[in-house]
């Protein structure tokens, strides 16, 4: 496969998982458009791997960790907007389901950037804990920390604006992140 066929075939879904990772969408076609140029220049070298889309997705997952590091980004709340483009989803939100997401936006952006990189990958991606291991290069194990820290970050800040605790049944639905695009994969 050429980069072009694979830049346009796959363009929609990095940048939208670039808009996860971030939270803004000019960050993500900016992150976006970086790990693009770099893979370019290596193209024959990852035409050549038995994945490149998950090469290129960890590139994207890295670009974001990375300039986090690098630069001191202004750090803006994250919320629900609707995607653009050819790929957006076309399904409409129920009405309920309108506030929910936009909560746990916020709550998603104030999680640490490995956590929130975690969440994505799992939830949204539906990259398996050594997928995401091989992504963030890390171990599998450290990969369900950051979930289950994660996970119980959202539960708390959940129940504490909610008044008493909920039973062991009640989860926070992280599905509806995925609702825009369909569900998860």
């Amino acid at each position: 496969m050429e980069f072009e066929e694979f830049a346009a075939a796959r363009l929609p879904g990095l940048l939208r998982c670039a808009y996860m990772l971030c939270g803004d969408r000019e960050l993500a076609r900016d992150i976006t458009q970086e790990v693009l140029t770099r893979a370019l220049v290596k193209w024959r070298r990852i035409s050549g791997l038995a994945h490149p889309e998950a090469y290129v997705r960890t590139m994207v997952t890295n670009e974001f960790l990375s300039l986090r590091r690098r630069k001191a980004v202004a750090t803006v709340a994250l919320t629900y907007e609707a995607l653009d483009g050819p790929a957006a989803p076309t399904a409409e939100d129920p009405g309920h389901q309108v506030g929910l997401r936009a909560d746990l936006w916020q709550r998603l952006g104030a999680l640490p950037r490995k956590q929130r990189a975690v969440v994505v990958l799992r939830y949204y991606e539906g990259l398996t804990d050594n997928e995401i291991a091989d992504a963030l290069g890390c171990r599998p194990s450290t990969v369900r920390g950051y979930a289950a820290r994660a996970l119980a970050t959202l539960r708390v800040s959940m129940t504490e604006e909610s008044g008493p605790a909920p039973d062991r049944a009640a989860r926070i639905p992280v599905a509806t992140l995925t609702a825009q695009d369909g569900g998860a994969r």
